[in-house]
């Protein structure tokens, strides 16, 4: 009954290759208690079943989509990989190199000691440092050999074996050495940790985070004031805000004209004063400001929240509390503060970057003042600039073709690589200038995790017949080894993080699921630490070790497979 439908997915294998996405996406939200599957696992589970049918899929299809991830990762960290390569990161740079470096080593080490085939070596180390890229990298790597077309499906099925099961036993195994195991080698909890780097960032023992940051909603009320505030200016009666809140006066209302206020206007008797706020200042001290009335007009004020990209030298550099100086931060609410693309905690003595993204709100015309002087105002689009795009994929493939003949063995970058650069400077350029080459975050989800997903399912389709007898063969093995993977890299970038550079538990946390790309290990450390603390390590982590850990699938076929 089913030979009908199977026949036409082999007929036609682009209808399969969404088959496998659908499932794929589908079985990657099963959770199992904190752990979810994931969508790569499970798109390489439904590529496998899928190829079980014998389908065929392009290998000019599966390299496609993978070119499109990779130019998505390096685009997305390219600002802050180009901007990390300075003396002050040296601890995040040096415990990323030792993770990947070890990691890498111990794959090196143990394939030939258990006769581990190359692509079951290969899908190992992806699996194990939790970066689907080493798999494509590998893949454009062995093609290169100058490989039969039988030891090329060989390759994909050993390397879809080999990560298929490392990839799950690293994400648990990261999981549980950052949040578990290392809280306790240290001799302190992962709160306590992140408790005192908040305390250095001027979070206070509550815990808060930045004064001005808006917590709560902001919202504008108007008010006729009290007698006591006549003959008082704006500076005078904003000063007397609490420290741990935010309010200003936006304009006011004498007689029957609407005045714009500067921080040297005075009040005068029957002044209706427009208000903007936190919510729980305005209701709590409303008595103290006078009598609320409902001034419609004087409410009808264009307000924006934008995103802002930090591209000033003047502010880089700035810790987030100095900002408060300048003039046209009186009017603007901080709401979030976004580094590689991760909420960072916005807290007083967080030193700013070039690439930081501040979200900011209030005013229109406040908040275009603040923009101009922090940098770039990143307004919402749907456009992406899909030659900027196909430039830099192209110009990155190219730069990464040249290579060095050894016989049948080719020593270059590879187009794989090549893309991957080519991100990396097409998203660094975009940070230095805003006005082109914008790719907006839905279309980098879209090259990101489809892009991955796609190629993962490719990779399984292609590797679905031999793939069940490999992982017979080499599962409880790879289990064992994964598992050592991950202690010895993780643990060698723990001491030293800590030992060598004193780094705080909690950054060094983030520092090292960054540079293992798990997002799930970031996910659970700030679950265990109740903070946002380790994402401050995060960003730079990943940025170098998506690089480093790519590259590495090229090292690992050439020095194993010569």
């Amino acid at each position: 009954m089913l030979d009908p439908l199977v026949a036409a997915f082999v007929d036609h294998p682009e209808l399969s290759l969404f088959l496998a996405l659908a499932i794929g996406y589908a079985l990657g939200k099963i959770s199992f208690g904190s752990f979810t599957v994931g969508s790569v696992t499970g798109c390489l589970i439904a590529g496998v079943l899928i190829g079980q049918t014998g389908v065929v899929v392009s290998k000019d299809v599966q390299q496609a989509f993978f070119l499109l991830f990779l130019f998505a990762i390096g685009y997305r960290t390219g600002p802050q990989f180009f901007r990390s390569l300075n003396a002050a990161a040296l601890p995040q740079i040096a415990v990323t190199v030792v993770l990947c470096v070890t990691a890498l080593a111990v794959v090196l080490a143990v394939a030939p000691v258990l006769g581990l085939e190359l692509g079951i070596a290969a899908g190992l180390l992806a699996g194990a440092a939790t970066e689907s890229a080493t798999v494509g990298v590998a893949i454009d790597a062995f093609h290169k050999t100058g490989p039969t077309a039988e030891a090329a499906s060989a390759f994909e099925a050993q390397i879809a074996t080999g990560f298929a099961v490392a990839y799950l036993v690293g994400v648990i195994t990261t999981i549980l050495m950052h949040s578990q195991i290392a809280p306790r080698f240290f001799g302190r909890s992962l709160k306590e940790a992140c408790a005192e780097m908040e305390e250095e960032l001027g979070a206070g023992g509550d815990g808060r985070q930045l004064p001005f940051t808006a917590r709560r909603e902001v919202e504008a009320r108007t008010f006729r004031i009290d007698e006591r505030w006549v003959g008082t200016t704006v500076k005078e009666a904003e000063a007397r805000v609490p420290p741990r809140s935010k309010a200003y006066v936006e304009q006011l209302r004498r007689g029957g004209e609407i005045l714009e206020v500067t921080p040297d206007t005075r009040f005068e008797s029957g002044d209706i004063v427009c208000i903007a706020g936190l919510r729980g200042l305005l209701v709590e001290h409303a008595g103290e400001i006078g009598t609320e009335v409902d001034d419609v007009e004087l409410l009808d004020l264009p307000v924006d929240r934008v995103d802002v990209v930090i591209t000033s030298s003047e502010v880089a550099g700035k810790r987030l509390a100095e900002l408060r100086e300048f003039p046209e931060a009186r009017a603007v609410f901080l709401r979030r503060v976004l580094r590689a693309g991760q909420q960072i905690p916005s807290y007083p003595r967080l030193v700013l970057q070039k690439g930081d993204v501040l979200t900011i709100a209030g005013s229109r015309q406040h908040v275009a003042e603040a923009a101009a002087r922090l940098g770039y105002a990143d307004r919402p689009t749907t456009a992406t600039d899909m030659v900027y795009v196909a430039l830099f994929i192209v110009a990155g493939g190219l730069f990464g073709i040249p290579a060095l003949k050894l016989g049948a063995l080719e020593l270059g970058l590879g187009v794989a690589v090549g893309v991957l650069i080519g991100g990396l400077v097409a998203g660094w350029l975009r940070s230095v200038k805003r006005t082109f080459g914008f790719v907006p975050e839905a279309t980098l989800w879209l090259f990101d995790s489809v892009g991955l997903c796609a190629f993962i399912a490719c990779v399984g389709i292609s590797a679905g017949p031999s793939f069940v007898q490999g992982l017979v063969e080499s599962g409880p093995a790879l289990v064992v080894v994964s598992i050592v993977v991950v202690v010895l890299a993780h643990g060698a970038a723990l001491v030293v993080g800590r030992k060598l550079f004193k780094m705080n538990e909690g950054v060094l946390a983030g520092t090292c699921c960054g540079a293992g790309t798990s997002a799930p290990a970031l996910a659970a450390v700030q679950e265990i630490a109740e903070s946002r603390v380790p994402t401050l390590g995060y960003g730079l982590g990943y940025a170098i070790g998506n690089v480093l850990l790519a590259v590495w699938g090229s090292v690992l076929v050439i020095v194993l497979g010569s």
